[in-house]
């Protein structure tokens, strides 16, 4: 692994400082989150020159866009801001994904991976590949695009059909996972949201992603060479124990917090317990070298998702002091609208913005009544996941891109048709869950 320098090193630590500070939060004897805000945005700073230069222009736009709404509003409409305050946007949302890498410590334990099946190719390579990445990733995010892709990757390079199932794999995830940062943002925006609901639609919807990448990829590719990734089902016990465990504490232990709070103190207690297995010195080591290597790692996506918080704010006060408290986008957030937001989502991840961004908009220009923040929050995830897949600038398509060098441009086309496809679907998912909340 690279060496880094002491300035992210140093970041590294303000960023573990942020986290330790939200859990201390979560506690409620002391306040934290100024103090959480204000070390995550320290570390972002010392990291921005480290940043990417498509990424750093792509979350300066947004925050120099929303500091300018809060300054016009308040000097120019009179609309009172909280300025210690301002930079609190999806701090819930970064302090969880940090939390949840930590849990890259149980699966690099001693040199421990994820055990693997027999060897696979064709079209049940491809699914098997699909299920390995999305049913692991649910945890593990974007690592596990790269530990599945590496170990495919040892004899040749990948192909196309493997990058897709990389890619689809892991972006329907977002449909339904509770650890991905997409359903982080869509709770802290919709609080009230029904998450049950939101399984069983999201859940059968990200399967059929599955099948409908396998069918594909059999009608355009020959795969009789193209060798797929197969996980012995041991594998799969710890993304499935993490997830009964978060539902543990959320309805029995812990029911005061929300599944975010939740996961982000559960998953890194749960690194840490697991490695002290081999002994204290082992784990500290551990926890050092993810500190200093591993969070300053996460620059660009700390730094988007915190840009993404203060448009938020921006925009929210600005709409709010130019039109008053009452103007929403929408009277009503209904199936009609609802399909309109996702379409626009879809269509801005095209032209390169991350979907949060769509999502954060869309939210600031809403007054969401609690009966359709669970169609909201569907929306949200699928646009996400959608967006994510063929958007030539998300995150896992640029990872893509860093990791095997396959454009951005090319996953978008070759990635068109099954978003059409998912688009479709999305939308008859999102009537149906605008039947059931109505």
């Amino acid at each position: 692994m690279q060496e880094t320098t002491p300035r992210q090193r140093l970041a590294g630590v303000l960023i573990l400082l942020g986290l330790i500070a939200q859990i201390i939060g979560f506690t409620g004897l002391v306040a934290t989150a100024h103090a959480v805000s204000y070390l995550l945005w320290a570390s972002v700073a010392l990291l921005w020159r480290d940043i990417p230069k498509r990424s750093r222009i792509q979350a300066g736009a947004l925050m120099a866009i929303g500091t300018l709404m809060l300054l016009v509003a308040r000097f120019v409409y009179g609309a009172k801001v909280d300025w210690p305050a301002m930079l609190q946007g999806n701090t819930f949302v970064v302090a969880m994904l940090v939390g949840v890498s930590f849990i890259g410590l149980i699966g690099s334990r001693r040199g421990h991976e994820p055990a693997p099946g027999r060897k696979l190719t064709g079209a049940g390579g491809i699914l098997r590949t699909w299920l390995g990445v999305h049913f692991l990733g649910i945890i593990l995010n974007l690592s596990t695009v790269f530990m599945v892709g590496d170990r495919l990757a040892r004899r040749e390079p990948l192909k196309m059909p493997q990058l897709l199932a990389l890619n689809r794999g892991l972006s329907s995830a977002a449909l339904w996972s509770p650890f991905f940062a997409s359903m982080g943002v869509v709770i802290t925006l919709a609080p009230e949201m029904q998450y049950p609901h939101i399984l069983s639609i999201g859940l059968p919807l990200a399967l059929l992603s599955g099948l409908i990448t396998t069918f594909e990829m059999k009608q355009r590719f020959e795969l009789n060479d193209v060798e797929g990734f197969s996980l012995a089902p041991t594998s799969l016990l710890m993304p499935a124990g993490m997830a009964a465990l978060v539902m543990v504490f959320h309805f029995w232990i812990t029911p005061s917090l929300t599944i975010v709070s939740i996961i982000t103190f559960l998953l890194p207690s749960v690194a840490v317990l697991v490695n002290l297995r081999d002994g204290p010195l082992w784990t500290l080591r551990r926890i050092r070298r993810h500190t200093t290597t591993r969070l300053p790692a996460m620059r660009g996506e700390i730094s988007l998702f915190l840009a993404a918080g203060l448009l938020t704010l921006g925009l929210s006060t600005f709409v709010r002091a130019v039109a008053g408290s009452e103007w929403t986008l929408f009277a009503v957030f209904g199936t009609p609208q609802a399909i309109f937001s996702f379409a626009a989502i879809v269509a801005s991840a095209l032209i390169g913005l991350h979907p949060i961004i769509g999502v954060s908009v869309l939210a600031s220009v809403l007054t969401l009544e609690a009966g359709s923040q669970t169609l909201f929050a569907f929306v949200a995830l699928a646009s996400w996941a959608v967006g994510t897949s063929v958007g030539p600038l998300s995150g896992i398509n640029l990872s893509l891109q860093g990791r095997y060098g396959v454009s951005g441009y090319r996953m978008m086309t070759n990635n068109a048709y099954y978003a059409l496809i998912m688009s479709g679907l999305s939308i008859v998912a999102i009537i149906l869950m605008g039947w059931w909340q109505g």
